[in-house]
C-alpha cells in the first residue's frame, strides 16, 4: 500500500488554492436563484437568432458525462486525494495511509521548490560565519582549515565527463550566486550595473539577499538573479536536442540574447511543476463499468517512460480496485 502511494505522491499535491466545501442547503439556493434568473432574463427573441436552431445539441451521453465530471470536480489532479476519497475498495486504514503519504507529500512541495536556494543560503552562512571567526580569533587556522576542507567537498561541481557526474551541484551553483550577488552589491563592473541596475552598488548585501531569499524561489531566483559572469565561469550554454533533427545544435551561447536564453533554460528545470508529469484524472462512471480514465499531457512531446508508466499503472489499478487507462495528449 505505501509503495503504491509512494509511487503517486508527486503527482498528489495541490498546486493550487482550492474553493472552499459548500454545505449542500447553500448549493441548492445557489441553484435555484440561477435558475430564477435565467427564467427572469430570458427573450423570445433568442429563437429568431440565425442559426441558432442548426447548432448542434449535446447527446444524452454527453450531458451525462459532463454531469458525471462536474459531480466529482473533475479533471483532479491530485491523484491520492481522488482515490481517497472515491476508491471503492479501500478500507478505512488504507485510506488513511493515502491521506498521510499525500500530506507529507503536500508538505515538502515547497522545499521541492526551494532546494537550490536551500542549499546556497546553508552554505553561503556556513562560509561566512566560519571566516568572520577566524578574522576575530576565535578559532585557529587548523579548525579553519578543516572546514573549508568539507566545504570544498560539499560545492564540488564534476565535469560533464565526470563518471560520477549528475547534473548541476546545486550546493555550487547556489553557493556561488550568493557570493555572486554579495560581490553585484559591494564591486560591482558596468555589465552588472546594467543586468542587476536594483542591488549593483548597494553596499547593504545582507538585505539584499535576506530580501531575496524571502521573495523567490528556485525558478524565480535562478531567472532573475544568475548573472553573465556565473555564465561564463560555469561555461553554460543551451543544446537542442529535437526528435526530427539527426544531430545536436547549440541553441545558445555567450552574447546578450544567449545569457538571457540560457537563463531561462536552466531556470526552467527548476520548475517542479513543469518537471513533473502532468498526469489528471478526467472521467470515471462509478454507477457504470467504474473505469478510472487518467490523462497524461505530454510537454513538448516527451512521453512517459514506458516501464515506470507501466508500473505506476498497476499501483493505480491495485488503488482503485477496477481497470484504469492512461491516456496521453500534447499539452496545448
Amino acid at each position: 500500500m505505501l509503495d503504491a502511494a509512494h509511487a503517486l505522491q508527486n503527482q498528489s499535491v495541490f498546486r493550487y488554492r482550492r474553493a472552499n466545501k459548500m454545505k449542500l442547503s447553500d448549493y441548492e439556493a445557489r441553484r435555484r436563484e440561477r435558475l430564477k434568473n435565467e427564467q427572469e432574463s430570458y427573450s423570445d427573441l433568442w429563437r429568431t437568432v440565425p442559426n441558432l436552431s442548426k447548432s448542434k445539441e449535446p447527446t444524452p451521453a454527453e450531458i451525462e458525462a459532463a454531469e458525471r465530471k462536474l459531480r466529482h470536480r473533475l479533471p483532479e489532479e491530485n491523484l491520492l486525494y481522488f482515490l481517497e476519497k472515491n476508491s471503492p475498495v479501500l478500507r478505512a486504514w488504507q485510506r488513511e495511509l493515502l491521506r498521510i503519504v499525500r500530506n507529507v507529500s503536500q508538505y515538502f512541495y515547497p522545499q521541492r521548490q526551494t532546494k537550490l536556494m536551500n542549499e546556497g543560503c546553508a552554505t553561503f552562512v556556513h562560509y561566512h560565519i566560519v571566516n568572520e571567526l577566524y578574522d576575530r580569533g576565535l578559532i585557529s587556522e587548523g579548525a579553519l582549515l578543516e572546514i573549508l576542507h568539507s566545504h570544498s567537498n560539499v560545492v564540488y561541481q564534476t565535469n560533464f565527463d565526470h563518471p560520477h557526474h549528475s547534473g548541476i551541484n546545486p550546493y555550487a551553483l547556489g553557493f556561488a550566486m550568493m557570493q555572486d550577488i554579495q560581490r553585484i552589491c559591494v564591486a560591482p563592473t558596468d555589465e552588472d550595473r546594467e543586468w542587476f541596475p536594483d542591488i549593483a552598488g548597494c553596499e547593504d548585501w545582507r538585505t539584499a539577499i535576506k530580501e531575496i531569499w524571502a521573495s523567490y524561489r528556485d525558478e524565480s531566483f535562478v531567472r532573475q538573479y544568475l548573472s553573465p559572469h556565473l555564465i561564463r565561469k560555469f561555461k553554460l550554454f543551451v543544446l537542442s536536442d529535437r526528435a526530427s533533427e539527426s544531430e545536436y545544435e547549440i541553441d545558445a551561447i555567450h552574447d546578450a540574447d544567449g545569457y538571457r536564453r540560457v537563463r531561462n533554460a536552466l531556470a526552467d528545470t527548476y520548475d517542479v511543476a513543469a518537471r513533473d508529469p502532468d498526469i489528471q484524472v478526467v472521467d470515471v462512471d462509478l454507477l457504470g463499468d467504474r473505469k478510472l480514465i487518467l490523462k497524461h499531457k505530454r510537454r513538448n512531446g516527451v512521453p512517459l517512460a514506458e516501464g515506470d508508466r507501466d508500473k505506476v499503472m498497476r499501483h493505480v489499478k491495485r488503488l482503485w480496485g477496477y481497470d484504469a487507462a492512461l491516456l496521453e495528449e500534447d499539452a496545448s
